[in-house]
């Protein structure tokens, strides 16, 4: 979100001001909003893909790889395949009720299946790799289809998928086959019908629980969402966005916001085969020392793999600087060291500077809910409310419980009415589970700050609360570069702790790795009171699980479901005495 190598006030990139309009309550609640009214957007995602084959026919819209070069697919053929495969599912019977399931990670045949659904009214849903490829039992998605009653299923490569297919009874349809079909009158019929209140696309998102929820998205949604984006960054309609980008589409932030915001002003989406794992970071540091993009999007971890590449290759660095406009990261906060080892990049290779840039939202808001517009000297500040969009903070627990409303906010859940009236409070607000606060009660305009998950922050035994979330980042940067991720315990207990989940660069000298910890926890110590930062640790030597839902397949860790599924370990860790393991 800008600092001062990225200043949205110093970079040549156009910004909406930073305004917001504050409502006080007698309750202590607070309304936030823009006072920028919404524009005027689109009624579905299938009048983008017109527009640009209009406009720009010959664009490149969507690239993979293919061997040693690129396979490219301009607006005019992209517009042309989702017509055909839109005429195809047609044919074969599918609407409203007969979803489209898609089981496969990323690529151009995924998102022209997506495309040609969308047009045509067919919802179509993007589901984890993950539940098809690292999962043991298949249970998260044989729930997912008990749900769906899919009326057809793609998976990008039909061996590797053999076993997930065949434990839910269902074949893969090769999207070539779809491609036979010449589009004709009842396209045309379908594509009218769409309207703002179609659903575009039922996304899964794994709760506390586990089973796996699918928020409906409509084409309003996805419509009113990009409108928002484009108007917290006129840039975005005066230079066509180039991204190399990796984040899944069935996740609301690869698949809504970036892909969506490539497709809504008529940009480039190179499709990076790489992760944020050892052996796939390669991938992504290849990628980009061929592509150099105007924007990069990534999560904390994902950054915290790509600097090392950065920091040692001129090569890659000079290309992957030289067309940046803005550099965005989401999902979870961006540890300070991070952002300092960026900012030192950029001064010494991008010296005009470049937006740092974030954003909050979730699955259910589409995702974009607040922006940062504006200049901000490190991370943690999510930005201010877009246009059209509320938020109510309400005091809950010691903190500001946020809720959010808007045309970006899902109706509910698919064939879930329980779900779906227990998100909403009663004036219609979707109730999120997170807490911010102002960066200044004095000046709301500096913008919000997220300070944590609500249902996550504790109390200790002494009655004092323990936000989880700051404690997770404080430790996570005392023990850098050793700490990849932690979880925070002590419910009820007397003091803090964590287990801790080390990253490649901790090396494998347990001795060292102890010593290095132990330092870290003193460090805190002597900076802060007991409810701020853990007194033990225990390392983690089993990963976290996706089968136990402890992560999902962009990284990020489910706190409740690690402490549940690891209940023994908490226990080993507030043992008396301290077990020879417990750093402490």
């Amino acid at each position: 979100m800008g600092a001062p190598m990225a200043s949205p006030t110093t970079s040549r990139l156009r910004f909406a001001p930073a305004e917001v309009q504050v409502e006080r309550r007698p309750d202590g609640t607070s309304l936030l909003r823009s006072p920028q009214a919404l524009g005027p957007y689109a009624r579905c995602v299938g009048e983008w893909l017109i527009k640009w084959y209009e406009k720009a026919p010959d664009r490149v819209f969507l690239a993979e790889r293919k061997g040693e070069g690129w396979r490219r697919v301009s607006y005019r053929d992209a517009l042309s395949d989702a017509r055909r495969i839109g005429q195809a599912l047609l044919n074969l019977g599918l609407g409203a009720e007969r979803p489209v399931a898609i089981l496969s990670d990323n690529g151009v045949d995924h998102a022209l299946l997506a495309l040609g659904a969308m047009h045509v009214g067919v919802p179509v849903a993007p589901i984890s790799p993950a539940y098809s490829l690292m999962s043991k039992d298949f249970a998260k998605l044989k729930q997912i289809f008990e749900l769906l009653k899919p009326g057809l299923v793609y998976a990008s490569d039909p061996e590797k998928f053999a076993p997930a297919l065949a434990a839910v009874g269902a074949a893969s349809t090769p999207v070539a086959r779809l491609l036979e079909t010449n589009p004709g009158s009842t396209l045309e019929a379908a594509f009218a019908r769409v309207a703002p209140d179609t659903i575009a696309k039922i996304l899964f998102t794994s709760g506390s629980t586990g089973t796996p929820k699918g928020v409906i998205n409509t084409q309003r949604m996805l419509c009113a969402n990009q409108q928002m984006l484009a108007q917290g960054w006129p840039f975005l309609e005066e230079r066509a966005p180039v991204i190399v980008d990796w984040l899944p589409w069935n996740h609301t932030f690869g698949g809504n916001h970036n892909f969506n915001m490539v497709l809504r002003n008529g940009g480039t989406l190179y499709v990076d085969g790489g992760k944020p794992a050892p052996g796939l970071i390669e991938v992504t540091a290849r990628n980009l020392g061929e592509i150099s993009p105007t924007m990069y999007f990534n999560v904390p971890r994902g950054f915290d793999l790509l600097l090392p590449f950065l920091e040692a290759d001129e090569k890659l660095r000079r290309n992957f600087f030289r067309q940046l406009d803005v550099v965005f990261y989401a999902g979870a906060a961006l540890p300070q060291n991070l952002w300092e080892r960026f900012e030192k990049l950029v001064r010494a290779d991008k010296p005009e500077g470049l937006a740092m840039l974030s954003a909050w939202g979730s699955t259910e808001t589409s995702p974009l809910a607040t922006q940062v517009h504006f200049p901000i000297e490190r991370a943690g500040v999510i930005g201010l409310p877009v246009a059209g969009c509320e938020l109510k903070l309400a005091p809950a627990a010691g903190k500001l419980e946020v809720r959010v409303r808007g045309p970006n906010v899902t109706p509910g859940y698919y064939k879930r009415d329980d779900l779906t009236a227990a998100a909403f409070d009663e004036e219609g607000f979707y109730r999120i589970g997170d807490a911010v606060k102002l960066a200044s009660e004095a000046d709301p305009a500096q913008g919000i700050v997220f300070d944590g998950r609500v249902a996550e922050d504790f109390k200790l035994s002494t009655g004092t609360w323990v936000h989880v979330g700051a404690v997770r980042v404080k430790l996570i940067a005392a023990g850098n570069p050793l700490i990849q991720d932690a979880v925070i315990t002590g419910h009820d207990r007397n003091e803090v702790g964590a287990l801790v989940f080390l990253s490649p660069a901790a090396g494998k000298d347990p001795e060292q790795i102890r010593k290095q910890l132990q330092e870290a926890l003193q460090v805190l110590a002597a900076e802060s009171g007991s409810s701020t930062h853990p007194t033990r640790l225990l390392v983690m030597s089993e990963p976290l699980s996706i089968d136990g839902n402890e992560i999902t397949d962009k990284g990020y860790v489910n706190q409740r479901a690690v402490l549940e599924r690891r209940a023994a370990l908490v226990e080993k860790l507030y043992a008396r005495p301290v077990p020879p393991e417990v750093i402490a």
